[in-house]
């Protein structure tokens, strides 16, 4: 299909119609992603080579540390952002997933406050995904949306749904679906305008709004161009301006020495930050994958909340967020219900702990990865917050975090990588790769839900561990040959599961590539996503 909008811009659909997909691609709502993407495609491009030398100086040993130029933005007391919009007040409990239907009507019923609704790291960006996840969203705010199971359940929204927050994609990934002008769009461009065009009118009138998580930003000039994506989009869609609400999260090791400047680009329409613990870790492995010993990590089974530099990177972001009247959300914990009472029983356990320690440090809410978890994690928040929706009157002005604190992974609590460490991440970034090439992103994989970021760590890791000849509590120095030797008895164990024998070689490849090669891919989705993952219409 074919379109032009009224400023002239071609549009061209390549993906595959499935039925009603033309109530979420009409021309009016193309047209729109058609401007957005015109006014903002130059800008998005530069930042993204920004990224690319920023990167390559690190690798080549570049010094990390907050930026003297936008020292009086940090040290301006006067600023404040936006803060929450109508049903954001209360954020003790965030659930997340894909956008999926019966995903969408669990979560809102979930007892969550919040559902983001995860079009990023939770959902494999097939097209299918894509354009059926902005129906499930315009179906559930029109309250349309119902879902039955083979076996007959039915499954209806409640009567006090959670409030949905979309995460688009991160800027650097395309959808090569969709052309403008004869270029692929930008797929965070296509899914917050798509949102916005059909529900951000319809979420005001029911006494919500429009808002947002923003992935992946890795500085502030990132968050400006959201920024002004907002203004934009407000003025063309006749919405006032500074309704859209956003929350960044700082899942990027650069963006942890830009907190405060991030929330100021966006003060007029900023919510809070989150700490996005998983892709954080990966950030900071990929960063300094290149330096020595000193940031070779260990297992991420022990990276935990409690090690020092990651309590200096969450510390810092509730000072920051209470600071400048801003929400801070905590981490996602990614345990699933067990069917084994006394291993459910274990893995509750750890949540507890874990989302009592982020009440305790000052956090307003958290996230959690399936609907068992909404009711620890809202007794750890009750605790502390009680009849409050939140406690930004927080100030955690004892914290004082400096670029060392940061970056202090020499000071874990434990040492080399293990045997099992190495063992866990090839299964487990095989089998989630066999599933988002499948197009589900988000999966249970030994007990946890995963998405991207527990690839994009095990990958990371392993390029780490090899390229650094580590060596494992066991003794074994880690070689590409002792990986595709764990990879070759993985890919049998899948094939005895019953995994399809062209995803499983395809998970490999993807996984041998982007782990075991000469440089370290920035992200394996980008790759993977355009050979893989697009399937364009062809001609009749």
């Amino acid at each position: 299909m074919s379109t032009t909008s009224r400023t002239a811009i071609p549009v061209e659909v390549l993906g595959e119609h499935e039925d009603r997909f033309e109530e979420v691609l009409t021309p009016e709502a193309l047209d729109f992603v058609a401007r957005l993407h015109d006014a903002f495609a130059d800008r998005r491009t530069a930042l993204l080579a920004e990224r690319g030398r920023r990167a390559a100086d690190l690798a080549d040993g570049g010094a990390l540390d907050f930026r003297p130029g936008t020292r009086a933005v940090r040290e301006d007391p006067t600023w404040r952002v936006a803060g929450a919009g109508p049903g954001l007040g209360d954020r003790r409990v965030e659930i997340t997933g894909p956008p999926e239907r019966r995903m969408t009507v669990n979560a809102l019923n979930s007892g969550a406050k919040v559902w983001l609704a995860d079009f990023e790291d939770a959902t494999a960006p097939t097209w299918h995904n894509l354009v059926s996840g902005q129906l499930n969203l315009l179906d559930a705010i029109e309250g349309r949306i119902d879902d039955t199971t083979p076996r007959g359940r039915r499954y209806r929204i409640g009567d006090a749904p959670a409030t949905v927050v979309v995460r688009p994609r991160g800027w650097h990934l395309e959808e090569a679906h969709l052309l403008i002008a004869g270029r692929p769009a930008i797929g965070a461009l296509v899914d917050f305008g798509l949102y916005l065009f059909h529900c951000g009118r319809r979420q005001i009138e029911r006494g919500s709004g429009p808002y947002f998580y923003l992935p992946k930003l890795e500085n502030h000039l990132e968050a400006r161009l959201w920024n002004d994506v907002f203004t934009y989009a407000q003025a063309e869609l006749g919405i006032e301006h500074g309704t859209i609400r956003a929350t960044v999260l700082i899942e990027t090791i650069t963006a942890a020495f830009e907190m405060e400047e991030i929330l100021y680009e966006l003060r007029e329409h900023a919510a809070g930050l989150n700490a996005g613990r998983w892709d954080y870790l990966f950030s900071l492995i990929k960063n300094f994958a290149h330096h020595g010993p000193r940031f070779v990590l260990p297992d991420r089974a022990f990276l935990t909340m409690t090690q020092p530099f990651m309590r200096a990177y969450t510390d810092l972001l509730v000072r920051t967020c209470h600071r400048r009247g801003a929400h801070a959300i905590g981490g996602m914990a990614a345990a699933v219900a067990q069917r084994d009472p006394a291993a459910h029983e274990v893995a509750l356990t750890k949540v507890r702990a874990d989302k009592e320690r982020e009440a305790g440090d000052g956090f307003d809410g958290s996230w959690v990865a399936h609907p068992a978890l909404v009711d620890t994690c809202r007794t750890a928040f009750d605790a502390v917050l009680g009849a409050r929706p939140h406690q930004l009157e927080r100030s955690r002005e004892d914290v004082e975090v400096t670029a060392a604190d940061l970056l202090a992974v020499h000071r874990l609590t434990v040492g080399l990588p293990s045997d099992q460490g190495l063992h866990s991440n090839v299964a487990v970034a095989l089998r989630y790769l066999v599933a988002w090439l499948g197009g589900t992103g988000a999966v249970a994989v030994f007990g946890l839900m995963e998405d991207v970021a527990t690839a994009e760590i095990a990958r990371c890791q392993i390029w780490q561990w090899v390229h650094h000849c580590s060596r494992l509590t066991g003794g074994a120095v880690v070689t590409p040959d002792m990986v595709r030797r764990l990879i070759a008895r993985e890919r049998a164990a899948l094939l005895v599961e019953g995994a399809d024998p062209r995803l499983v070689d395809d998970a490999v490849r993807v996984l041998e590539e982007t782990a075991l090669g000469a440089d370290l891919p920035a992200f394996l989705t980008t790759d993977a996503y355009a050979r893989h993952l697009v399937k364009v219409r062809t001609a009749a």
